[in-house]
């Protein structure tokens, strides 16, 4: 069943999906991150607390990082390119990928801390941020991996 492609054929495939992928998640994260970049630049900055400073900190490495992942599959894709191992190249630009959006949830996270800390400094505040990365955690990866382990089950099934 599936596809009857030759491996390469399925390493190109793959690799035009994973671009089209990274594409929709780098733009956000290059957008979060610019932002970011500007806040230290603002009026309320040196009034901040040396907690609220850390967490920008924080958030902003975190995000210098998560924009870096999505990024390398480009360059390690111009540096393995031509030498018939696309596959594995493939396989190394899906991890960086994955990489990317645990770094994008982090520095989601901690962006939410941060501007909610500080819009409203509620005690509240930690909980609604693990909220919602419960629910970031939930659709972006428990809910696919619960499909493709019930899938599993349904082919071993028939």
């Amino acid at each position: 069943m599936g596809r009857h492609e030759t491996p390469e054929e399925r390493a190109d495939r793959r690799w035009n999906e994973l671009m089209q992928e990274i594409r929709v998640a780098q733009t956000g994260v290059q957008i979060l991150f610019g932002f970011l970049l500007t806040v230290v630049f603002t009026p309320r900055f040196p009034e901040l607390s040396d907690t609220d400073r850390t967490i920008y900190i924080v958030t902003v490495s975190l995000g210098a990082a998560a924009t870096g992942a999505p990024i390398g599959p480009v360059p390690f894709h111009r540096m393995v390119a031509g030498r018939r191992i696309k596959p594995r190249a493939v396989s190394w630009a899906s991890r960086l990928t994955f990489v990317g959006l645990v770094l994008l949830l982090l520095t989601l996270g901690s962006a939410l801390l941060l501007v909610l800390r500080v819009a409203t400094g509620a005690t509240f505040v930690p909980w609604l941020v693990a909220g919602i990365l419960a629910w970031y955690l939930l659709c972006w990866f428990v809910l696919p991996v619960w499909v493709r382990r019930r899938h599993t089950a349904d082919d071993q099934d028939e």
